[in-house]
Formats: structure tokens, C-alpha cells, sequence
């Protein structure tokens, strides 16, 4: 099993010298995250992360959930180790102080739970989707219920689901049929069965919050007509006490292909007591507060993946020795060079490397844009954060979670027949990371919500912010040698992104199932463009070091032949998605629905 280690270094650098977040919590009013407050934060989170949460990861991954009665218990350890997460006061970190929290930066708390998801999946999931449920009832609930259910959720003791997906009912939310009836005293009586709810039921927490998604009789048809409602594991008291049961229940938990240690629950709702968040029939605005904050959980989950992935394949590939390198012997004095030498090793090494660190600097950058949106007074500085959240948000969530378990693949591959064995801990970050590409709306999803809604939906004005920031950059890096053909060629593909829009956006005048058809390659071409403007910056900042002061020179140098790498050896994968996009839609519904045959 790889022993997982926190990459400090690179997120300290993400954090400190590419995106300079000093300047940023300062200038956010956030004075309490110094630099040696940040330093200390991640060294703690390291160590948490690498004692007590890795090496339970095999563990959770061997003897999975158990469910008796509807009752269901975590493998061993979990319990104790969220015992020990709850006690540290992690998540309470970036939770308002009026609740209990600590009042940092969510960008902080972002870097620690990468971490957290490197480390240990099937853990970090418990606590992540709580996250959710608070951002939900923050910025939705009334008064009463913030102070109803706030304080335990930012405490840990109590922890948060999302209830969205029915049997017949994924996607496509307007088909719900969980009913929500007003009783006497003004709280809903909410009726129906919820499956995939992930930690919807454990052993962890005191009270299980559930966020659920139903339809008051007489509402619209569809996604109009869905209210979101608060119905706990046990009532609350109006102090905020735990109460009664509620009549929630796990009727199951899913047999899957990974996480074994997350319960993914069947949640059946007979009647239970539920408070109504927002306005009636406006449900679904008020859950992409939840769902916006898990996509970008999801992104992070890629990228952590691709991380945990490297680190396995990079210990095996300098130790496991395996035939000649062609251009000379490497290891004279053993029997074979060790499996690094060898190019094709290397290729899928610096695939995970450049996918990691690049997604990485993107899922920082975007942590960022979160904290201006929470702490920002200038409305119009929030906006613009806000829409570059909108822009990015699917573009993260789909990119970084298909290029994470293209990452996992790799590394089972560079193990050889060792990866498909189950000890060396390579297949389970495969298994484990499949879900991320299916997580809070599948690749195809997030396609249709960036090409549909947001980019033809507001005429191609969501993308020019973005396409501005590559331009400036791209213009104040053009007189500077070293960065020239990262520069020609990021202008290049930026200009092309700007094109295929405009292609697109004319052939869905005649036809619409052209959206469809372009939205995945689109979203794939946009991913490794947005990689590609990260890698870029990160290559100027390292460059910059190197000239500075020469010290930590190892890294930077890496930094900037992992770059080199990206622009030559991924980035020009995007052409194949151009093409594709190009090829437009007739090709795909050229054959009759009963002509599919088998």
C-alpha cells in the first residue's frame, strides 16, 4: 500500500507564491491567516493526515460498512479517527465565529481537505458533504435554524447529506416524487425514498442532517415545482438539543465498485419532521448553494486522486527493476535498470505530476474566488468572482475528475501485474476515483451546463473575463524569452476556445443537438486550455525564483520541465477535441434507435 505523504511543498507554493495568498487574506480582512499561521495549519493538517487518516484507507477499503437493522457501523478506526478530526477543531476552520468556527479562509480549509482525500477517500467524504449542508443553511435557513442546527454542524458532533436522487429519478430532478405536507406547528411532514446518499447513514456523528429535495401538493410539474427542506436524523429542540428519533431510516446500504468505507445509503423519509429552507417552489436555487460547494469537493477529489497515484507509481518506478534502458545501461551493477529510465514510464509519471499540480493551482485559484465571495464588501469585485466560479466551476469538476482516474489508471499500469493486485493499493484508487467522473452530475452534465447555459446561455460573455486573463498574461510575458512558447502557444489555443464558440453557437441555430453533441469535447478542449494557463503561470513563477536566488532549485526546475511537458506532451490533446467538435453531431444520431443491436 503507498504510504501517502502530504505535498507540502507544492501546496505551500500554490498557496504562497503563485497565488500569493497573504496579500489575499490581508486584503479580504482575514488577519489572522499570517503566513506562519498558514505554515502551521498545513504542518498540523500533514500530520493528521498521514498518521491517523492513511493508514486506515486499506482498512476501510478490506472490511467496508456494515449494515444490521438499519443501523450502520464504520470499519475500524474511522470511528476513533473522527473522534480525533472532531477534537483538532478541523471542522470548525473556515465555519463562521457566530457559530463556533474559526473564521479562516475556505481556500485554507480547501488545501486540507485534498489532503484528507489523497490520504483516505471513503474518510474524507464523511466531514466534506457537511460542508454542503452548512453553506446551505447559511445562506438559505432563517435565524431559528442557524442557530438550530449550525453550531453542532460546524462542531463535527452532528454531519450533513445531500438528498437529491430517487430510484427513477438521477439527473433529471423534476421527476422527484418525495412529497413534503404542512403539519399544524409549520413544519413539513416529507414522505419518500432517497438512494446514493453518501454518509447518509454512520457511526460518527451524534445527528445526521439531511438537505432534501421534495414537492409540496399542488407545486408545478418539474424542476419548478421542488422546495428544499432540513430533516434530521433526531429532532431538535428549540435550543438546539437533541430530541426524539425522527422518522428517517436507512433501508440499505449500496455493495460498490469503490469507497467501501462511505456508506452509500437508501434514506427512507415516513412522514419525517422537515423544515422548509427558502421559499417554496425555489428548492433547486437554494441546493446549487450545496451542489456549486460540492462540484468543487469533486474537482479537488480528482486532482487528490492523481496525487495519491503519483506517489504510489514514483516509489515502485525508482525501485522495481525491469529489462535495459535502449540508450545504455543505467544500473550497472544490478540485473536490470530500475523502471524509470524507460520513456514510457516517465510519460505516465509526468501525466500524473502535471495533472496533480496543475489541478491543483486551478482548484487553489478557485478556493480563492470562494473566499472573495464570502468575505469581499466591493459587490461588484464579488461578482466578477462569482462568475468566474460559474465559468469554471463545471469545467474543474469534469476535467479534473476524468483526468484523476486517468491518472489512477496509470499507476496501476507502471505497477504492472502488480497494480491489479488488490495489496499494493493501486486498484483501489482506480475503484475509489471512478465516482468523482458521476459525483453531483456526470462529465456529460457539467458539458451541457457550461456549452448550453453558461457559455451559449449569456452569449459568450461568461468567457471573456477568463479569455482577458490569459490575454494579459500572455501580453506581459511576451518580451520574456524563457516564456515564449508557452506564451505563442496558450494565445493560440485561447483564440481557438473563442472560435469554437462561435462555431458551435452557429451550427445550434439549425440544429440544437449540436450542443450536445460538441458539449464534452468542448468542456475537455476548455480543461486542458485552463491547465495549460496555470502551468504557464507556474512556469513564470518558477523562472522568477530561479533568477531571484537560486535556492530550492530542484523544485523549480522541475516546475518548469513538468510544464514543458504539459504544453508538449497534453495540451495538444486539445486538437483531437477540436477536431471531434468540428465533426459536429450528424455522425452520432445517424443511426436509428432500434438499429442499436447487439
Amino acid at each position: 500500500m503507498p504510504e501517502y505523504k502530504a505535498p507540502i511543498r507544492d501546496i505551500k507554493f500554490v498557496m504562497q507564491e503563485l497565488l500569493d495568498c497573504d496579500k489575499h487574506y490581508q486584503a479580504l480582512g482575514y488577519n489572522d491567516a499570517s503566513e506562519d499561521m498558514v505554515d502551521a495549519i498545513i504542518a498540523e493538517a500533514a500530520k493528521f493526515t498521514e498518521q491517523v487518516i492513511a493508514p486506515l484507507n486499506q482498512i476501510g477499503d478490506e472490511q467496508g460498512c456494515t449494515w444490521t437493522d438499519g443501523v450502520v457501523t464504520t470499519p475500524d478506526g474511522f470511528k476513533d479517527a473522527y473522534k480525533q478530526y472532531v477534537e483538532g477543531g478541523w471542522p470548525t476552520l473556515s465555519q463562521s465565529e457566530e457559530f463556533g468556527g474559526q473564521g479562516l479562509p475556505h481556500s485554507l480549509n480547501s488545501a486540507i481537505s485534498e489532503m484528507m482525500s489523497g490520504a483516505n477517500h471513503s474518510f474524507a467524504m464523511y466531514p466534506g458533504l457537511s460542508h454542503g449542508a452548512l453553506a446551505t443553511i447559511e445562506a438559505h435557513g432563517t435565524d431559528k435554524q442557524k442557530q438550530q442546527f449550525m453550531p453542532k454542524l460546524v462542531e463535527g458532533s452532528w454531519t450533513g447529506t445531500m438528498c437529491l436522487t430517487e430510484p427513477h429519478c438521477g439527473t433529471d430532478l423534476g421527476m422527484l416524487r418525495t412529497k413534503a405536507e404542512l403539519n399544524e406547528d409549520g413544519s413539513y411532514a416529507i414522505s419518500g425514498t432517497k438512494i446514493f446518499i453518501s454518509a447518509g447513514e454512520h457511526d460518527l456523528s451524534d445527528n445526521i442532517v439531511h438537505i432534501v429535495i421534495a414537492r409540496l401538493p399542488g407545486a408545478p410539474e418539474g424542476s419548478k415545482g421542488i422546495s428544499l427542506f432540513i430533516v434530521p436524523k433526531f429532532n431538535v429542540s428549540e435550543d438546539g438539543s437533541i430530541a426524539d428519533r425522527n422518522a428517517v431510516s436507512c433501508g440499505s446500504i449500496e455493495h460498490k465498485m469503490g469507497i467501501n468505507a462511505n456508506a452509500t445509503c437508501v434514506i427512507n423519509f415516513d412522514s419525517a419532521k422537515g423544515y422548509l429552507i427558502g421559499e417554496v417552489n425555489r428548492g433547486l436555487h437554494c441546493m446549487f448553494t450545496f451542489m456549486n460547494s460540492a462540484r468543487l469537493g469533486v474537482a479537488m477529489e480528482g486532482s487528490a486522486a492523481a496525487e495519491a497515484s503519483f506517489q504510489g507509481s514514483l516509489a515502485y518506478a525508482k525501485d522495481r527493476l525491469q529489462m535495459r534502458s535502449i540508450s545504455g545501461v543505467k544500473n550497472p551493477d544490478g540485473p536490470a535498470d530500475p523502471i524509470i529510465v524507460h520513456p514510457d514510464v516517465r510519460r505516465m509519471l509526468l501525466t500524473q505530476k502535471s495533472i496533480s499540480e496543475g489541478g491543483r493551482a486551478l482548484i487553489g485559484y478557485l478556493s480563492q474566488l470562494v473566499d472573495i465571495t464570502h468575505a469581499e464588501k466591493d459587490a461588484e469585485i464579488k461578482a466578477a468572482a462569482d462568475n468566474k466560479l460559474a465559468l469554471l466551476t463545471p469545467i474543474a469538476k469534469a476535467f479534473l475528475s476524468e483526468l484523476g482516474f486517468e491518472c489512477t489508471s496509470h499507476g496501476v499500469q507502471v505497477f504492472g501485474g502488480h497494480g491489479f493486485i488488490k495489496e499494493w493499493g493501486m486498484e483501489q484508487l482506480m475503484r475509489d476515483t471512478k465516482i468523482s467522473c458521476i459525483y453531483e452530475g456526470t462529465t456529460g452534465i457539467q458539458a451541457l451546463d457550461l456549452l448550453a447555459r453558461k457559455i451559449l446561455g449569456s452569449k459568450g460573455q461568461i468567457l471573456q473575463p477568463f479569455m482577458t486573463d490569459i490575454a494579459t498574461f500572455c501580453k506581459d510575458n511576451a518580451d520574456t524569452p524563457a516564456m515564449s512558447n508557452y506564451v505563442k502557444d496558450l494565445a493560440s489555443y485561447s483564440q481557438q476556445w473563442q472560435s469554437i464558440t462561435g462555431d458551435v453557437g452557429k451550427k445550434a441555430m439549425k440544429n440544437a443537438d449540436e450542443i450536445g453533441g460538441a458539449s464534452v469535447d468542448y468542456l475537455m478542449f476548455a480543461g486542458y486550455v485552463t491547465l495549460g494557463y496555470f502551468w504557464a503561470k507556474m512556469a513564470s513563477v518558477a523562472q522568477s525564483k530561479l533568477a531571484d536566488s537560486g535556492e530550492d532549485k530542484a523544485f523549480y526546475e522541475a516546475k518548469i520541465k513538468t510544464a514543458t511537458f504539459y504544453f508538449q506532451r497534453i495540451l495538444p490533446r486539445a486538437q483531437g477535441h477540436a477536431a471531434c467538435i468540428e465533426g459536429g453531431v450528424d455522425s452520432m444520431m445517424a443511426l436509428d434507435s432500434e438499429d442499436f443491436s447487439f
